[in-house]
């Protein structure tokens, strides 16, 4: 009998259709480097054309050492073969740009303590503030929500990731632009809109990247084995299809050139100003609340290792947040040319949005009945319920500071800087830590190196924010104060040098707030990094099972 002929290895669809992709934006960027109006963004062509081509250099190498057949959906154990190399570089990636982000923003906190640390145009205020709010908002917390949404629609849907190179491409993708974005920040390059600094090419290659990664979520759902969608997916997914809306609305542009980086916006005036602040507001609002959201409903059940307090109240929660956000955003123009029903219209809704925010922090806390004593031992889970803690502080302040008699004190004072960023170290980088201390050891299959260095980065970041929010509040209320104080006369009271140089104290609080945030972060590094480095293999019994197998 002859032998049977061996099997051919073909390149896939995938693999052809994305090296043809990339080909053809090689071409084009060389084209656009060419022919561009400025240095800095042929700069800009240039990297995508080194990138595209390395991208293409990397299939064929994958396609020449892969076997012939591709990977099974199911182990011969019966368990799904999950996917997670690129949740293990989203996880990385996460932890590099939380570094970069916090260092940052400690140097413009320096700067506007000591203005004299303004002495070039590339490290100027202007620039660097929103390379730091970028690099922490959607480097470091959008690595974090790519990173565990990989992971936790697996393991709660039981299937392995949809796609073989499309999963690879949302997070090469998506740090790529990333990448695009903070080298346009400090080259000069912005539409000046905040949270949506990037210019027009990068919103389009983002577009892309995110469409793809709505596929690859909505695929894995779609091919699961569990008859039941967990909640935590039912997060991940608003967060991603609102972001993506969001996305295209507030971006809508119309390019000078194709060989110009700049572009001018569609909407125009109060029109302008209502778009972005619909944009920037519910960025927050499923950024950073509902795709946390969908953290905490894992990460803390799994690490208490206790059931979600109250399913019902999960959906509640879910679908309240979901129609109540959206129409938020007003608040934030108060006393504006945008009309006054809108501006009411906006705080009457962030008002209402007290009591969901408050529904999930409920529930998030409550799932640790019976299991409370954990606290005391577990630092990684004290840690996300303290995150939970400062949402529900958060979600309270913001809708007071949306009432108009609030908001005529509160805005434009750094009483919004302490605000904001109680959310931002409070809530979404302590979720992300707590996601990231146990991410680690699951994804190496390593015992985590040490829970004593988890207990000194909880206590040392924690007075950090606690010394940053503080004298923020305090310089805030009182600059406030300030500017609304008048003469017997009728004149204003203070000049604004006198206000600024009132703030000096506060911003050097805050300014060592923040190194003392970092600092934790750095220990939170060096404890991952020694995780990952261990030759001490986890027990099945440590690491524990996931929910539903």
């Amino acid at each position: 009998m002859a032998n049977a002929l061996p099997l051919q290895k073909r390149m896939t669809l995938g693999e052809g259709g994305l090296s043809l992709a990339l080909i053809g934006l090689a071409g084009l960027s060389i084209v656009i480097a060419a022919k561009a109006y400025t240095p800095e963004y042929a700069f800009h062509a240039y990297l995508f054309t080194a990138a595209s081509i390395a991208a293409v250099f990397a299939i064929f190498n994958r396609y020449f050492e892969r076997p012939t057949e591709r990977p099974a959906l199911v182990n011969a154990d019966g368990r799904p073969n999950y996917n997670m190399g690129p949740v293990k570089f989203a996880t990385i990636a996460a932890v590099f740009w939380g570094i970069a982000g916090f260092a940052v923003g400690l140097y413009i906190a320096l700067e506007l303590a000591f203005p004299g640390l303004n002495f070039a145009q590339w490290f100027n205020f202007g620039r660097l503030r929103p390379l730091h709010t970028s690099a922490v908002i959607f480097a470091f917390g959008g690595n974090v929500l790519v990173a565990t949404s990989f992971y936790v629609v697996q393991r709660t849907c039981r299937a392995r990731l949809a796609g073989d190179l499309a999963p690879w491409f949302v997070v090469l993708g998506y740090n790529f632009f990333i990448a695009i974005a903070g080298t346009g920040y400090l080259l000069g390059i912005t539409q000046s809109k905040e949270y949506a600094e990037p210019e027009w090419y990068a919103d389009l290659f983002l577009t892309v990247v995110w469409v793809v990664y709505f596929l690859v979520f909505l695929a894995t759902i779609m091919r699961r084995t569990e008859p039941h969608i967990y909640v935590a997916n039912w997060f991940y997914l608003a967060f991603i299809v609102t972001i993506a809306v969001l996305h295209l609305g507030n971006n809508a542009t119309v390019p000078v050139s194709i060989f110009s980086p700049k572009s001018y916006i569609v909407w125009s005036g109060v029109q302008d100003a209502m778009v972005q602040w619909w944009y920037g507001h519910n960025a927050v609002g499923f950024f950073l609340t509902a795709g946390f959201l969908a953290i905490m409903y894992y990460f803390i059940p799994k690490r208490a290792d206790r059931p979600v307090y109250s399913y019902r109240l999960s959906i509640i929660h879910f679908w309240a947040l979901i129609f109540l956000y959206i129409w938020a955003g007003p608040h934030h123009l108060h006393y504006t040319a945008l009309p006054d029903w809108a501006q009411t219209l906006g705080m009457t809704f962030s008002i209402i949005l007290w009591m969901p925010s408050w529904g999930g922090m409920i529930n998030g806390i409550m799932t640790l009945s019976g299991a409370w004593d954990k606290l005391r031992t577990d630092p990684v889970l004290r840690m996300m319920v303290v995150s939970v803690a400062f949402y529900g502080m958060s979600t309270f302040e913001g809708p007071m500071m949306s009432v108009k008699i609030v908001n005529s004190l509160s805005h434009y004072t750094d009483w919004t800087i302490g605000h904001v960023h109680s959310g931002a170290l409070g809530w979404v980088a302590y979720i992300s830590f707590g996601a990231l201390y146990c991410l680690v050891p699951w994804l190496w299959n390593r015992r985590l190196y040490s829970l004593k260095l988890v207990n000194w980065h909880f206590w040392i970041s924690t007075i950090g924010i606690v010394l940053y929010i503080t004298a923020m509040w305090v310089s805030g209320i009182l600059q406030g104060l300030m500017w609304r104080a008048y003469t017997s006369l009728g004149f204003l009271e203070y000049s604004f040098v006198e206000t600024v140089e009132a703030m000096h104290p506060f911003y050097v609080i805050r300014a060592l707030g923040g190194f003392l945030f970092l600092c934790g972060a750095l220990i939170m590094v060096f404890n991952l990094w020694k995780t990952v480095t261990s030759t001490t293999v986890a027990s099945e019994a440590e690491l524990q099972l996931q929910p539903a197998e």
